[in-house]
């Protein structure tokens, strides 16, 4: 059996489905999460400059 088979396997189980999707979505939100976070602290470092 290749790998690529196994993953295929894989993707016909709802379980690693699901958890692979909450995966990518966390990933996803962290990623919004610290840019926020950064661009309000460039954002609040710029007004105190002033």
């Amino acid at each position: 059996m290749t790998p690529l088979g196994l993953f295929g396997d894989l993707l016909q189980d709802p379980v690693f489905v699901g958890l692979l999707v909450a995966l990518l979505a966390f990933v996803f939100f962290i990623y919004l999460f610290v840019r926020r976070t950064i661009t309000g602290f460039q954002e609040g470092i710029n007004k105190g400059q002033r």
